[in-house]
């Protein structure tokens, strides 16, 4: 009897021990994964390190995918969801995130406006009648439109608004459904709209005008009911703001919550709930790029002296609904930005990098030549040369 007990005790001790072991094992992983990502968090020169050496960001030239183009021809290239497309001579050639093409598809356009959200994308001849809704990789419909085409936006659920001009109105706006119906039509007198948005609910269409006939500049953002405007386009605006005079909106886009941000030459502003407020000034600093393509976020680019010959590049992220900034510095200046959903690139020259609205670096891409061409969609880019197309996906 004394030998049984003996034994349950020895072989409880042992499981304690085992389990000791085990509890101390997980708290000296999770303390060291602790430290990395304070360290990581913390310190700029690790980050860098522990991106390149162990979370391997950084892509060469040499090791990404290639699509051959013919250096003669003036090819057009765009990024949309996972694919890139190519236009040239009457031809859209649909390629996936591998480089293989999936599709031709025939479209009458020789100077595209591409714009695209979601697995949705339009093409149309600039300052043509061709517009081509594409969804997936297949033509959904075609129209041709009275007029010329200066402008179109669609929202992630493939309602399209499409700007016209070159009619017996200053600006006409044609909105259609993901069908392919013509919904209604917004006529302006005296007014040049410079950008349309549809809210992510399909309940509002903005316009911002431009109204160059007194003796200032007077910029307006309008917001239509689209429901309303279905029956009675003429007294479907349920919203105006004024700028004040000599303020200049170069764009506008609606965010979640039917935020709409509005970008002028010298600040972004908000509106929301028919209350416009200011979120950042853009005038006061050396900020160098703006944009406010993004989801629930806006960034500027802004030049810091960091010594007597050198200059930091500072991304600053700020989150739309609370404010909050992220920042991400380069020891570089950047010659230009690309935005799409949570996606940024900087282009620095011979070298790209991917960030996300975090501040965080998706990756970094090193080319051994000067880049002058991207295009980004929120999974893919492409880096545009005169005989290639490199692709990178996100």
């Amino acid at each position: 009897m004394r030998d049984f007990w003996n034994e349950s005790s020895k072989k409880e001790k042992k499981l304690n021990v085992k389990k000791v072991r085990r509890t101390i094992i997980i708290v000296i992983v999770f303390i060291i994964i602790t430290g990395i990502i304070t360290v990581y968090v913390a310190s700029q020169n690790a980050r860098n390190w522990i991106d390149k050496n162990i979370l391997r960001k950084e892509i060469m030239q040499e090791n990404v995918i290639n699509i051959d183009i013919e250096p003669d021809q003036n090819i057009k290239a765009y990024a949309f969801n996972k694919n890139i497309v190519t236009l040239n001579n009457n031809v859209l050639k649909i390629y996936n995130n591998s480089g293989k093409k999936e599709k031709d598809l025939n479209v009458e356009i020789n100077n595209p406006i591409f714009e695209s959200n979601n697995r949705f994308l339009t093409v149309a001849e600039d300052k043509g009648q061709k517009l081509y809704f594409i969804s997936g990789q297949d033509i959904a419909w075609q129209t041709q439109i009275e007029g010329n085409i200066s402008r179109i936006h669609i929202n992630k659920n493939g309602y399209v608004a499409v700007v016209i001009i070159d009619t017996s109105y200053k600006t006409v706006v044609n909105f259609y459904s993901p069908q392919g119906k013509e919904l209604f039509k917004t006529f302006l007198k005296s007014t040049r709209v410079i950008d349309v948005s549809i809210s992510n609910d399909n309940k509002y269409l903005a316009l911002a005008e431009i109204d160059t006939s007194g003796t200032t500049i007077q910029s307006n953002i309008k917001i239509i009911s689209i429901d309303k405007a279905q029956n009675d386009s003429q007294n479907s605006i349920i919203f105006i703001h004024n700028a004040d005079p000599n303020k200049l909106i170069t764009n506008i886009k609606y965010q979640d919550k039917d935020r709409l941000v509005c970008m002028y030459t010298d600040s972004i502003d908000v509106i929301e709930n028919n209350q416009n407020r200011n979120i950042q000034n853009i005038e006061e600093k050396r900020i160098t790029f703006a944009s406010i393509e993004l989801n629930n976020s806006i960034t500027t680019i802004e030049e810091q002296s960091s010594g007597i010959f050198s200059v930091n590049t500072v991304v600053k992220l700020k989150n739309v609904s609370n404010e909050r900034e992220n920042e991400y510095i380069v020891s570089d200046v950047t010659k230009e930005i690309y935005t799409n959903g949570d996606v940024i690139a900087l282009n620095f020259g011979t070298e790209v990098h991917f960030i996300n609205t975090n501040g965080w670096l998706i990756k970094k891409y090193i080319s051994k030549q000067e880049i002058t061409n991207i295009v980004i969609s929120e999974n893919i880019a492409a880096i545009i040369y005169r005989d290639k197309i490199e692709v990178i996906n996100i």
